[in-house]
């Protein structure tokens, strides 16, 4: 900030308080009109934007202690004086330097630095380089409280619950239960945040946010991808062979019936529409992939019947393709 600015800008009348203001009741203020003034709350607004960056820029010296004295030593130094001559002479140099004991004209340069020094500066350096006027965060750089620290809580849910969803108790740091609303379609490693449930700000700003990491236990039956739901579904040698109606259980409970059409190798999915996860981004398939089953025992009518087949079976090699295009 330029030196002129900390002569001219009032502070305590940009947010409308005395001078002996308690910290309580400067905050309370200052919360109230950043509400007011807030950039989300006032789209497009550039008069908002602006007073917002005012009150933030006079609340982040005012709320330090330190700043504040500085701040005050330095409006009560600018009362009939500027750091520049006024009237042709010298006399707002030595108006100012005289609060500090010095005399003004025919100094060193060593009052210079001792002066210069009080602000933070180096001789030749600018007001703003230093630390008044900067900035310590805030909405767009504009100053004023920091938020406070986000809490992280770790959860695990069995595979139903997360692709339903559910309302759940968590305990918090501090030992109190909260509630966290599971959505439909959360997914293992999915983050929830519960927006001003963290830590409060140091300086009065908002409070942090809770981060719920969620973990998803797998499913013996089930997997996911994406919207939709995966299963592996055994059948036997004849049903792929000749055709069958085979039944599929699905999440909720309840079972489905697919056709496998004659022939069919092992392998091929099966699709069935809408009883996968539903979510508020859409909802899934049921994909049932069909894997031919071999059977490991078998009596000897079986086996004998078995070889007949073998024996009546068309003499094609099934892996003669594969055999050619390994050769390219």
């Amino acid at each position: 900030m330029a030196s002129q600015d900390w002569f001219d800008k009032d502070f305590y009348k940009t947010l409308g308080v005395e001078k002996n203001v308690s910290d309580a009741d400067l905050k309370k203020t200052y919360r109230k009109l950043a509400r007011k003034y807030h950039p989300d709350s006032n789209q497009g607004d550039a008069k908002a934007e602006a007073m917002f960056k005012e009150i933030s820029e006079a609340y982040s010296v005012l709320s330090d202690p330190e700043q504040r004295k500085e701040y005050d030593e330095i409006r009560a130094m600018g009362s009939g004086a500027r750091f520049t001559a006024s009237g042709g002479g010298a006399g707002g140099f030595e108006d100012v330097f005289s609060r500090f004991g010095q005399g003004g004209r025919g100094q060193s340069n060593a009052d210079f630095e001792d002066i210069f020094a009080m602000f933070n500066q180096s001789q030749g350096g600018s007001f703003g380089s230093g630390r008044f006027g900067q900035t310590s965060g805030g909405y767009r750089g504009f100053g004023g409280p920091q938020k406070g620290a986000d809490v992280t809580a770790r959860t695990t849910l069995d595979f139903t619950t997360a692709v339903q969803g559910e309302t759940i108790t968590l305990q918090g740091e501090d030992g109190k239960p909260f509630k966290v609303k599971i959505p439909a379609g959360v997914a293992d490693g999915q983050k929830i945040r519960l927006r001003g449930r963290g830590r409060p700000s140091p300086d009065g700003g908002e409070n942090g946010d809770i981060v719920v990491q969620i973990k998803v236990r797998p499913h013996p039956v089930f997997t996911r991808d994406g919207l939709n739901l995966r299963l592996t579904v055994p059948v036997t040698f004849t049903e792929a062979t000749l055709g069958a109606t085979i039944e599929v259980p699905t999440l909720a409970g309840d079972i489905v019936k697919l056709r496998v059409a004659p022939g069919t190798p092992s392998g091929r999915v099966l699709r069935v529409k809408g009883r996968g996860v539903a979510s508020s981004k859409g909802t899934g398939d049921l994909l049932a992939e069909l894997q031919v089953a071999v059977p490991t025992h078998l009596d000897d009518a079986a086996r004998e019947a078995l070889q007949k087949f073998h024996d009546l079976e068309p003499k094609e090699n099934p892996r003669a393709d594969l055999m050619s295009k390994a050769q390219v």
